[in-house]
C-alpha cells in the first residue's frame, strides 16, 4: 500500500497528482508490493530497501547515504496494547525535503501523528525532515506510555510476590501462584528488552541525523532533535531501572519457591531423624538370639514400646527447643 501526502494550507493532506504541482512531501509505503516500490523509485530516483535489508542489525546497513538521499532504519514497536507486542523495522528515506517511510506494520504513533498533522496548526510538517522527527517523537511518547504502564504492572507484581510468600496457604497453592508470577515477570522482561532495543535504535538514528545536519540553520528542527535525544536517554535509564527491578523480583520469587521447598524437605529430614532411634530399638529387639534377657521379662514388650516412644520424643523435643520446627 502506498499513501502519499502533501502540505496544503498548513495541513497534511492526501496528494492529488492532478491538482498538485511538484513532488509530494511524504510517501508512506506499508507492506509494499513491487508496483508500489517501483512507483516510489521512479518518483524520487532512489532504491527502496527490501524487508530483509531493513532487518539487518549492523549499523552500516541501517544508517547510510547514497548520493543526496539519506537512509535511516530504526526498530519500532507495534501492538503494545496487546499480549503479543512485536518489533518491526521502519526505514526513513530523506531526499530533497521529501520523506519516504517503509514499514510492514501499523504502529499507533503513525496514526496519531497523521491525525494531528491533518488538523490546522497540528504537528510540524513543513518538510520531510520535520515529518520524520514528528513521527519519532510520537514513537517516543508511545514508548513512554508503555514504560509507565509496565512500571505500574511491576508494582502490582511486586506486591503479589511478597503477599503470596507471606500467605498462610497450602504449599502447593503458594508454589503454583509463584510460578505464575515467574511467567508474568518473563513477559514483562521480554517487552522491556524490546523497548530498550527500540530506544537504542532511535538514539542512534537521531544521532546520525544530527551529525548529517550540523550545517543546517533550522533551529526548530535542531531543538526537536535535542529533545528527542534527551527523552530517549531518560527513557533508556528508566527502562534499565525497571529491568533491574524485574531481575530482583525474579530472584525474590525463586527464593520464595526455594524456601517453600526447603520447608518440605526439612519436614522429611526431621521425620527421618525422629524415627531413626525407634527403628534402632526395634531392630535390636528383633534379633533372633537364644539369650536375650528382655525376652523373659513379663514387662519386656511394654518396655520396648516405651523405649521406642522415648527415643522418638527426645529428638523431637530437642528440635522444638532449638526452633527448627
Amino acid at each position: 500500500m502506498l499513501r502519499i501526502y502533501t502540505r496544503t494550507e498548513d495541513k497534511l493532506l492526501p496528494f492529488d497528482a492532478e491538482k498538485s504541482t511538484g513532488l509530494p512531501i511524504w510517501l508512506d509505503l506499508i507492506s509494499p508490493d513491487n508496483e508500489d516500490v517501483a512507483r516510489v523509485e521512479g518518483m524520487l530516483g532512489v532504491e527502496v530497501p527490501s524487508r530483509a535489508e531493513m532487518e539487518e542489525i549492523e549499523l552500516s546497513a541501517r544508517l547510510y547515504a547514497e548520493g543526496d538521499a539519506t537512509f535511516m532504519t530504526l526498530t519500532a514497536l507495534a501492538n503494545l496494547d496487546t499480549e503479543t507486542p512485536i518489533k518491526t523495522p521502519i526505514t526513513f528515506i530523506l531526499k530533497n525535503g521529501t520523506l519516504v517511510t517503509v514499514r510492514y506494520a501499523e504502529p499507533k504513533p503513525f496514526l496519531a501523528y497523521m491525525n494531528r498533522a491533518q488538523k490546522p496548526n497540528g504537528s510540524p510538517h513543513r518538510s520531510g525532515e520535520e515529518i520524520m522527527l514528528g513521527l519519532i517523537e510520537a514513537m517516543i511518547d508511545r514508548t513512554a506510555d508503555a514504560l509507565e504502564r509496565l512500571g505500574n504492572e511491576t508494582d502490582t507484581l511486586s506486591r503479589s510476590v511478597f503477599r503470596t510468600a507471606q500467605a498462610k496457604t497450602k504449599a502447593s497453592t503458594k508454589t503454583h501462584d509463584l510460578e505464575n508470577v515467574i511467567s508474568l515477570i518473563g513477559l514483562k522482561a521480554e517487552l522491556l528488552t524490546m523497548i530498550q532495543e527500540s530506544l537504542v535504535s532511535i538514539s542512534r538514528l537521531v544521532a546520525y541525523y544530527s551529525a548529517t545536519e550540523e550545517s543546517s540553520d533550522d533551529k526548530e528542527s535542531k531543538h526537536l532533535v535535542r529533545l528527542i535525544q534527551r527523552d530517549a536517554s531518560s527513557l533508556g535509564e528508566h527502562a534499565r531501572a525497571l529491568s533491574a527491578r524485574l531481575g530482583f523480583l525474579l530472584d525474590a520469587t525463586l527464593g520464595a519457591i526455594n524456601l517453600e521447598q526447603n520447608q518440605i524437605i526439612k519436614i522429611f529430614s526431621v521425620a527421618a531423624v525422629v524415627f531413626l532411634p525407634p527403628t534402632l530399638v526395634a531392630s535390636i529387639y528383633g534379633m533372633n538370639y537364644e539369650i536375650m534377657p528382655e525376652l523373659a521379662w513379663s514387662f519386656g514388650y511394654p518396655f520396648a514400646l516405651g523405649l521406642m516412644v522415648l527415643s522418638a520424643a527426645l529428638p523431637f523435643l530437642y528440635f522444638k527447643r532449638k526452633g527448627w520446627l
